[in-house]
């Protein structure tokens, strides 16, 4: 058995402890009992965000977008797309910008959709504008 990853529950937010070995098999949370990857992007808010990003034991890759932003919800499916192909291994989350506007502003967002790569709650990589599934995946991929 390997080292475990602590792993945020995205319906709860409880903290879990997977083995690595274990990512791929399903895990579910142990307070909640939800799913703890359900192959889709996180949505998350200013209450939310710092714990996703700082805790989870794998990279999270955040989104960040505003519904009034066109190549924002044009990418939108290409992100849920990376976001099957990628987990376990990556976390992908959404931050609407409108609604965690300091968040946008403490990460000097300028422009959207832009795209960071967390791990342990430090910046590892940034990219600013739309793109489609394969490249979000290699992108992504890139970074590790």
């Amino acid at each position: 058995m390997t080292q475990p990853l602590m792993i945020v529950c995205p319906h709860c937010d409880a903290l879990n402890r997977v083995p690595a070995d274990r990512l791929g098999d399903a895990p579910a949370c142990g307070k909640c009992r939800g799913k703890l990857f359900e192959g889709k992007p996180l949505e998350l808010g200013p209450r939310t965000f710092y714990k996703h990003i700082g805790r989870n034991g794998i990279p999270v890759v955040v989104d960040f977008w505003a519904p009034w932003c066109g190549p924002c919800r044009t990418m939108a499916p290409a992100f849920a797309e990376a976001a099957r192909q990628l987990e376990p291994h990556y976390r992908l989350a959404k931050l609407n910008t409108e609604e965690a506007q300091k968040i946008a502003a403490h990460y000097s967002i300028r422009s959207i959709p832009t795209l960071i790569l967390f791990r342990g709650g430090r910046e590892i990589a940034r990219q600013s504008g739309a793109m489609d599934a394969g490249s979000l995946v290699r992108w992504i991929s890139a970074q590790a």
